[in-house]
């Protein structure tokens, strides 16, 4: 067995930067979140893969993007040959738990409740889990009736009836017990997803509370992608409106930093050089651009998250690294933490080097895709095949079926002005196109064809008829792929096809 160390990777469902204090918004009391940041790095500008739960988290904890993993949307499983950090891990003889909602086996939004391969099922728990924990009234009181605070207070909710407070007991069960030796511990945290479910006094810190949105919450939407119009109009949500009150979501949100302090204290006294790796699978727009939740659009509020790593002696204290990152990157960094190799189907790259010193970027693009929400019904548009790439000051969003969206952050961090067709933006453009274009040829995505380059704005572009022949890369688990030309195995990953 290589090296190998402890690594704690704890993760929250639906919280971007704009609610978490050590990004700008201290009024959010997430106190535990912050000092996680002061003892090691914040990453300012990291990204998810795609902003809806399973296809996030596919690429979290597979390494390769959601078109490459087979999670085009919620409720689909991954691809049989696509295999997890878990799989990988615990093929080379290390130890790898996951606690909390996985939504990666393709069942329903609970799970199924069954241990997937690569993790120890002594101690796996999903949401299917939880809810079996619980008598049909008190589901059916979850899931309809604690919605309020007064809803709260009436059923004296308590923090041990929380999905939260049992996944950190399990968390904290897990590192007492295995404190001497390596491992990867996951702790997913549903929560401050809907229903945002937390004992009273948490609602009640925030009852009065009014939430200040930014300029974009009066988006006219002008000149950008029309389903976010149709979106905007079919929630209902029109501009105006400077500030919001959500006790629910706002005190779920300090909820769950209380919950993540629990299991941080656990890692203080039993594994304190683990590396602690903090994150989110995407954010919830609130009110900006008038859209209401995640979905088919790459603003900030939705597609950048906190991303917070702590390893004593390895990671400065109170350093902030403020280049593009991607979740992807999260497997890749596993591995090479653990001495292995990432295999060439990984398409995420290994943040090690940046943990080192915040001012060595793993890359200058980091990539973002969209194609359904879920496959279980048609909200959201239904099908919007998007592909968007930022370099850490441009964004260009291409989006298939609609308008196409280039901002700069710099001059624009609200996102109202789209430059797609400014003359002065061409140049940045079009290099942010051509990186699009080649990274969907490079990671084989199977949505990738010719409308991608023909855009109303660019049409001099044209793929060729007749590409190269592009074998599976190797991934550690299958036979090595075979030439349909010749039958025997190939000797590398593009063979032009003259």
């Amino acid at each position: 067995m290589p090296d190998a160390t402890q690594i704690v990777l704890i993760m929250t469902d639906t919280q971007g930067v704009n609610v978490v204090g050590c990004y700008g918004r201290p009024e959010m009391r997430t106190p535990r979140i912050d000092r996680l940041a002061e003892q090691g790095m914040r990453f300012d500008r990291a990204y998810t893969a795609c902003p809806v739960c399973s296809p996030a988290r596919s690429a979290i904890f597979t390494g390769t993007y959601p078109h490459t993993n087979g999670i085009w949307g919620n409720c689909m499983p991954l691809n049989a040959n696509v295999k997890t950090v878990g799989q990988r891990l615990q093929d080379h003889g290390m130890h790898a738990a996951y606690i909390g909602k996985y939504h990666l086996d393709g069942t329903d939004y609970f799970g199924d409740g069954i241990c997937p391969p690569g993790w120890d099922a002594d101690y796996w728990y999903d949401i299917r889990n939880y809810v079996d924990e619980l008598s049909p009234g008190e589901r059916l009181r979850w899931r309809q009736e604690l919605r309020t605070p007064e809803a709260m207070r009436k059923y004296h909710v308590t923090e041990e009836f929380t999905m939260a407070h049992r996944c950190s007991d399990r968390a904290i069960a897990f590192l007492s017990k295995h404190k001497e030796s390596a491992f990867l511990l996951v702790v997913s945290y549903d929560e401050p997803h809907d229903p945002s479910t937390c004992p009273p006094e948490y609602c009640d810190m925030f009852e009065d509370f009014e939430y200040v949105l930014g300029e974009n919450a009066d988006d006219p939407l002008n000149g950008k992608p029309a389903h976010h119009r149709e979106w905007a109009e079919h929630a209902k949500i029109k501009g105006g409106v400077k500030s919001i009150r959500q006790p629910m979501y706002f005190g779920c949100n300090s909820f769950v930093d209380y919950e993540i302090g629990r299991v941080l204290d656990a890692v203080d006294e039993y594994a304190p050089d683990a590396l602690v790796i903090f994150t989110s699978d995407h954010g919830a727009p609130l009110r900006a651009h008038r859209l209401p939740w995640k979905g088919a659009a790459m603003y900030e509020e939705t597609t950048r998250v906190p991303f917070i790593v702590r390893w004593r002696g390895r990671v400065a204290e109170g350093s902030v690294c403020p280049y593009p990152i991607s979740q992807v990157d999260i497997t890749p960094t596993i591995l090479t933490a653990n001495g292995l190799a990432s295999p060439p189907f990984l398409q995420g790259g290994s943040l090690l080097d940046t943990f080192a010193n915040a001012k060595i970027p793993e890359r200058d693009v980091i990539f973002m895709e969209f194609n359904r929400y879920e496959v279980d019904h048609d909200g959201h548009g239904g099908f919007q095949p998007i592909r968007g790439a930022f370099n850490g000051r441009h964004k260009l969003v291409v989006n298939l079926h609609d308008t196409d969206e280039l901002y700069d952050l710099e001059k624009d961090p609200q996102e109202m002005v789209n430059l797609i067709e400014s003359k002065d933006a061409a140049d940045v453009r079009d290099r942010l196109h051509d990186r699009i274009l080649d990274w969907m040829n490079r990671t084989r995505d199977p949505f990738r064809g010719y409308v991608w380059e023909r855009r109303p704005w660019r049409r001099e572009r044209r793929m060729q008829w007749g590409g190269p022949t592009r074998p599976r890369p190797d991934d550690g688990y299958e036979p090595r792929a075979l030439l349909y030309a010749t039958g025997l195995p190939v000797e590398k990953w593009e063979y032009r096809n003259d």
